[in-house]
């Protein structure tokens, strides 16, 4: 049954403009899509006139310029809007799917916060890009120039990209090194295909080599290449790792079968949804299939988890969160979405054992209570005592953050500066580090964070890197 909810749902998510794709997304992942039309958008869009503060614009990280391309939009003026938009935003395609723009645009827009329901963004966002991209708008790099110097990006996820993108506009060689088989990194294997189609990833990653980008994928910096190579290949380097170390939790039982990190469940569910053999896959070890499954954290992985667990058919889906609804970091549309799908929420429970002998069969929890706010700003959690709950479950998935890996050991490189919280130190003007010529962008700056912070870094990165080269080509000629 088609509910209000559900209405809502399908107005913020139009389909592909490929029909085979949407109605096998349909097929595969039970959503529904339907289809934005010139009219619908240029509608949607215009009531964006309405407003004369440009909040959606002051909070999105990459400040789009989102009144101007709404208006061209509204005007049926599609290609120019996409240009307005690609202007600041490397992967608008990839924004208008997955930025949680409840918590940025969306969230601030002036007609929202008067009661009239707040303009779509993300979906006209992605409407205008997806058209640009069948209208064959969309053309590789051409530079102005090209230029001698060379720079190395490591890592193909977003801040990598956006980097290679802007560097390559100014005539720069670019290689992007990259551990995994396929360009993309978290939005290839940890975005589940339901919120990102992994087409629409690929398609960013071709139109780049087409563009001159070169790709050195199953590159392991470090194994199969050392970082003192790629700083001698290249006139400058990009760090643009990102942070994949999973949080533990310590709590009796945790080293039982069956209790498994966030990333190599969606990272099987993804390889597998690609055409990949996974075996842990297929042997039902990393399937939620049939199993009682409880997801252990409240944002936006724990999410991917729970409705990746739904659309493999589990039994039954819990989350359990240590705060309440009001205090997760998660997206709330997200919760919303989940919740629909018949995901049930465990508010205020702390996982605090695991039960099983060998094999997890239960998640213990402690009740808890919202006391005074700690340094955040959120209210910290208290447990209540004597009250203790038993979670069935027949796989446990922590979803409890990230960190990053310790690249210096990884790397064989004590001299690569980092904080005392393992992310890379730079200095934030430039987002260089200590090393000349070595930049840092992204997760493995700031710490993980949204896909859109990490295209801003990488577009920072690449101007600081453009201005690196340019002074240290002057040098010379000053000299004599």
């Amino acid at each position: 049954m088609t509910t209000p909810r559900m209405l809502q749902f399908v107005d913020r998510q139009q389909a592909m403009p490929d029909k085979r794709a949407a109605d096998a997304r349909r097929r595969d992942f039970g959503e529904i899509y339907e289809g934005y039309s010139d009219t619908g958008a240029a509608s949607q869009a215009g009531r964006c006139s309405q407003c004369g503060v440009p909040f959606c614009q002051v909070h999105c990280p990459l400040h789009n310029n989102i009144p101007d391309w709404l208006m061209l939009t509204a005007e049926g003026r599609l290609e120019e809007a996409y240009e307005v938009s690609s202007a600041t935003n490397t992967f608008p395609e990839v924004c208008g799917r997955i930025c949680p723009q409840d918590r940025l645009c969306e969230g601030n827009c002036v007609i929202e916060q008067s009661g009239h329901g707040t303009v779509t963004i993300g979906s006209i966002e992605k409407y205008i890009t997806d058209t640009a991209w069948e209208k064959g708008w969309i053309t590789p790099i051409k530079p102005m120039r090209e230029r001698g110097e060379s720079v190395g990006v490591i890592g193909g996820g977003p801040g990598g990209l956006a980097a290679a993108e802007q560097l390559r506009r100014r005539g720069y060689k670019v290689t992007v090194y990259d551990r995994y088989d396929r360009i993309g990194g978290l939005l290839i294997y940890g975005i589940p295909n339901f919120k990102l189609e992994k087409d629409v990833v690929l398609r960013r990653a071709r139109w780049l080599e087409e563009s001159g980008v070169e790709f050195a994928l199953n590159t392991e910096v470090g194994t199969t290449i050392s970082f003192a190579d790629l700083r001698a290949k290249h006139d400058a380097v990009l760090i643009a790792t990102g942070v994949y170390k999973a949080r533990d939790l310590k709590a009796p039982g945790v080293g039982q079968e069956n209790i498994i990190p966030a990333m190599r469940f969606l990272t099987a569910s993804n390889r597998t949804g690609l055409g990949d053999t996974v075996d842990d896959f297929d042997s039902g070890a990393l399937n939620a299939a049939g199993k009682n499954i409880v997801v252990i954290g409240g944002g936006d992985t724990a999410m991917d988890c729970v409705r990746t667990s739904i659309r493999q058919g589990a039994k039954s889906v819990k989350c359990l969160y240590r705060r309440d609804r009001a205090n997760m970091p998660g997206s709330q549309r997200e919760v919303a979405n989940a919740e629909e799908e018949g995901v049930e929420f465990v508010w205020l429970a702390q996982p605090e054992g695991f039960t099983g002998d060998a094999t997890v069969t239960g998640v213990r929890s402690q009740r808890m209570r919202l006391g005074r706010p700690d340094a955040t700003g959120r209210r910290s959690p208290q447990p209540i005592d004597g009250e203790i709950d038993t979670h069935e479950a027949d796989l446990v998935i922590m979803a409890l953050g990230f960190d990053p890996e310790d690249l210096p050991v990884l790397w064989g490189e004590p001299e690569l500066p980092v904080t005392r919280w393992g992310t890379v130190k730079v200095d934030h003007r430039t987002q260089m580090t200590a090393m000349p010529g070595v930049f840092a962008a992204g997760d493995i700056v700031r710490g993980a964070s949204l896909v859109v912070w990490a295209i801003r870094d990488g577009r920072d990165a690449a101007a600081s890197i453009h201005d690196y080269l340019k002074a240290r080509a002057a040098a010379p000629a000053a000299a004599e």
